[in-house]
């Protein structure tokens, strides 16, 4: 039996998770969620204001949709630091991985955590898993944790627990690593040359050992010839993410191909294309950040594509509902958003964000007198 046009629409709804212009809940927004019934939306740097006009768009928005959203933010401290201007900067991931201290890793977790979910988020993509190769310093700079897998491992599994602590889901990214590349995947399409042996047994590390842990793994617009004998970005390989990430490294969780929006995967695909093909290849979701148009041609073409095949719907139908179970499991998205955030509350996390910093500084300091 053909599914009805709405319940087909809100299964491709489920599998975006979207940007858009602006600061404030407007009918054209309000709209869009209805229509789209969207998986989650995320907010960038052009989307906040302040702490309060930022609860209220994620609120807003939130009431246009039938089930619980994704409320997302890129926020790592350092390079990538969306609520800097709204709260406070916090320090960058290779600072508090400097430290060599546990305890300040799931610190840091838990401070992200606490930020983003006082101003109505429940998703943080962090943590950034890719290796601190020298190829990658200028492009990733100090977003990455050390050039060891093992440390890489141990720094990510306390920041998850910080964030889990404070009812955030977290996301390992951006499998199967950029730590080779010496290109921005946001502008052009890196090639990464290693060869399988030293992804499996470096790169791909962290991803086997925490893949119980990671709520998302968000794969890269990045081609590794190789694996995939060509220069298919893995964001949209079947190899990478059907064979690879779900079988043989045995991920249950959510795969999130990264911003199609990116010249990396433009410079493979029309926007139509990637949307279509990254589910194909074993995406449960996409993310569309950057132009609204984007959003509507992706939509549209993922709905056309199951309208008009079937073996395709049925991967769209298998997604939505994995989407809609792990929604349904998590405590992070039961969980109420938090009340809206009054100076008292920004206050204390500015405090806390302070006292977090000097904590990294003197154990900093113990390191360096050792």
């Amino acid at each position: 039996m053909k599914k009805s046009s709405s319940e087909l629409r809100s299964q491709v709804g489920q599998l975006i998770i979207f940007g858009f212009d602006g600061t404030e809940f407007t009918p054209e927004l309000c709209n869009r969620l209805s229509v789209m019934q969207p998986g989650g939306i995320i907010l960038f740097k052009r989307n906040l204001v302040s702490p309060l006009q930022t609860h209220t768009l994620l609120r807003e928005s939130q009431k246009a949709v039938a089930t619980p959203m994704f409320l997302c933010v890129d926020m790592e401290g350092g390079t990538v630091d969306r609520l800097k201007d709204l709260i406070a900067s916090v320090v960058p991931v290779s600072q508090v991985a400097a430290t060599k201290e546990k305890k300040l890793y799931r610190e840091h977790g838990r401070l992200l955590g606490e930020e983003v979910r006082a101003l109505g988020f429940n998703v943080d993509f962090a943590p950034v898993v890719d290796l601190g190769l020298p190829a990658s310093s200028k492009v990733l700079t100090s977003r990455t944790v050390s050039p060891s897998p093992k440390e890489t491992i141990i720094y990510a599994r306390e920041l998850l627990q910080g964030l889990k602590d404070r009812y955030v889901l977290g996301s390992g990214k951006h499998f199967p690593g950029l730590g080779d590349s010496n290109l921005d995947s946001h502008m052009d399409l890196p090639v990464v040359e290693r060869s399988w042996k030293q992804l499996w047994n470096e790169d791909l590390v962290p991803y086997r050992t925490l893949k119980s842990k990671m709520p998302f793994v968000m794969v890269a617009h990045c081609a590794y010839p190789a694996v995939t004998k060509d220069k298919t970005p893995a964001s949209l390989s079947k190899k990478w993410m059907s064979e690879i990430l779900r079988k043989k490294i045995g991920y249950r969780g959510i795969i999130l191909s990264d911003d199609l929006d990116m010249g990396g995967v433009l410079a493979a695909a029309s926007i139509e294309d990637a949307a279509i093909e990254c589910l194909r290849a074993g995406a449960d979701s996409f993310l569309v950040c950057q132009k609204e148009e984007s959003v509507i041609r992706a939509y549209e073409a993922v709905l056309r594509e199951a309208e008009r095949n079937n073996k395709f719907r049925k991967l769209v139908e298998t997604a939505a509902k994995r989407i809609v179970a792990y929604k349904k499991r998590s405590p992070e998205l039961k969980r109420k958003m938090a009340p809206p955030p009054d100076e008292k509350c920004i206050d204390k996390l500015r405090r806390k964000n302070w006292l977090f910093s000097e904590e990294v500084r003197l154990a900093t300091n113990r390191r360096m007198a050792m």
